[in-house]
């Protein structure tokens, strides 16, 4: 397996008459120039995306099922302290973004996480592989997941009219079709109808919500079992630690995409301009992840389930949301994907001209990889019992590096020896403390939470692997 493209002794060597440790912004523009025309002379070429398509692929991939699962959270936590977490996610997340932003305009050459994590952590190999690593195991989890949705929704729009696993494999096998698409911008053509597809399926919920009589289904029984519909400020009597700590790891998980973004920075024409991405981001992620969780509470209460869909009463109106979901489910896995296979497939072919070109080995190589990607995150999707506790366990041992803790070092590392200089360097300084200590704390009490919602799924009645159980809403 190759060397990391830009991690050796060689490494001024990729850029010739570019050095890729000059730190000042002339040099970092410079530096993104060399970039952009080297990628130019290559058949296949990435670093194609304008801001605006990459403000779509940041859309696609937030604008996503996790949105519907926030009602549940605030439904454990309540008015104050859920809407406190989303606000309180949503401020660390522009912070702890930008601050990424920043640290990658002055090493240009970072192509994902992992280069993100060599460089923060002083040019740790160790830190390369361990992020590696990671974010195979997060995104590989996550799109198990995304096999796991795209099954529960055909299983609920057939009435079960095939083996759970028969759904898998379509799914699967379509994920694999999307995904040969090689560059970003491709891809971030197809966030556009992601997104606005998932936006449709929010706004049939809230119209369904909203028009009948009362919630269907709750975790505590069907209506009116748990008594009439009701919200409350703070968590209810009974609530347990465990359960607050797994909704807080719910929101988070939504507002901690920071994982793809060194990925997509490298894939634009100019990555300067990635803050008029993410401030678009920002904008439709504040709306989309506070209003309509917000307004699914008032009318399901304590009858929400994660995804809400699932507390609609008529089996008409959960179909009739939870159809549009589809694309959104599929689009975002091949995100992900295109990621993860982006990680493998340079290890796997280094310099070589097939790298970049239009080979028969290239093509061969990327497809394979892109298959073994979905196959394993399909058999992830059948073996584990509780996808959700296992998003919350992602969250926790995850998103607090790639979230948090990566991004609280880069600051240290951006403004060594000038922490308190000024007031406003000294109030950014504070905060990335905090930024630490929330990391911190994610990865300790937080694992442990996750950790306890996972055992107590063994402990009781789970399906055996590769089941033809009936996992529709």
């Amino acid at each position: 397996m190759s060397q990391p493209l830009y991690h050796s002794d060689e490494e001024k060597k990729v850029q010739p008459g570019v050095s890729a440790y000059d730190t000042d912004g002339a040099s970092s523009i410079d530096t993104i120039t060399a970039l952009v025309v080297e990628d130019s002379q290559h058949d296949i070429k990435l670093r194609t995306m304008s801001w605006q398509k990459a403000a779509w692929l940041l859309c696609g991939d937030q604008v996503c099922l996790a949105i519907m699962a926030q009602t549940w959270s605030l439904s454990v936590l309540g008015w104050v302290p859920g809407i406190i977490t989303m606000v309180g996610a949503g401020i660390l997340f522009w912070i702890t973004s930008m601050t990424m932003h920043k640290f990658i305009m002055k090493y240009p050459q970072i192509r994902d996480i992992c280069d993100f994590g060599y460089y923060a952590f002083g040019k740790s190999r160790i830190a390369y592989e361990f992020s590696g690593f990671m974010l195979l195991a997060n995104n590989i989890l996550l799109i198990g997941f995304h096999v796991l949705t795209g099954a529960k929704i055909l299983n609920t729009l057939s009435d079960h009219s095939q083996c759970t696993v028969v759904f898998s494999v379509i799914v699967m096998l379509m994920g694999i079709i999307m995904s040969v698409t090689r560059t970003l911008r491709h891809v971030s053509f197809m966030c556009m109808f992601s997104a606005f597809f998932m936006a449709l399926a929010i706004l049939l919920f809230l119209v369904f919500a909203g028009i009948e009589d009362a919630p269907g289904y709750g975790y505590s029984g069907d209506y009116p079992t748990d008594g009439p519909v009701r919200t409350y400020a703070f968590p209810l009597p009974g609530t347990t630690w465990v359960g607050c700590m797994n909704a807080v790891l719910n929101i988070t998980f939504l507002w901690v995409p920071q994982i793809l973004f060194p990925t997509f920075i490298s894939e634009m024409e100019r990555p300067q301009d990635f803050p008029k991405s993410l401030a678009v981001l920002t904008a439709i992620s504040a709306f989309l992840f506070i209003c309509p969780p917000a307004i699914g509470f008032h009318y399901l209460g304590q009858y929400s389930t994660a995804p809400a869909f699932g507390s609609l009463g008529p089996k008409s109106y959960r179909k009739g949301s939870f159809a549009f979901v589809i694309v959104p489910t599929l689009v975002i896995g091949v995100i992900y994907a295109n990621v993860s296979a982006k990680f493998i497939y340079f290890r796997i072919m280094g310099k070589s001209r097939h790298a970049h070109s239009n080979t028969v080995i290239g093509w061969g190589v990327w497809i394979g990889v892109m298959a073994f990607i979905w196959a394993l995150a399909f058999i992830f999707a059948e073996v584990i019992p509780s996808m959700g506790d296992f998003l919350s366990l992602l969250g926790a041992a995850f998103d607090s590096f790639f979230g948090f803790i990566f991004f609280a070092v880069a600051y240290a590392h951006l403004y060594k020896g000038q922490y308190f200089a000024g007031a406003y360097r000294s109030f950014m300084t504070v905060i990335h403390v905090i930024v630490m200590v929330v990391g911190l704390f994610l990865l300790g009490p937080g694992l442990y939470a996750a950790c306890e919602a996972i055992i107590a799924d063994y402990a009781g009645s789970t399906s055996p692997a590769f089941s033809c159980a009936n996992v529709s809403i």
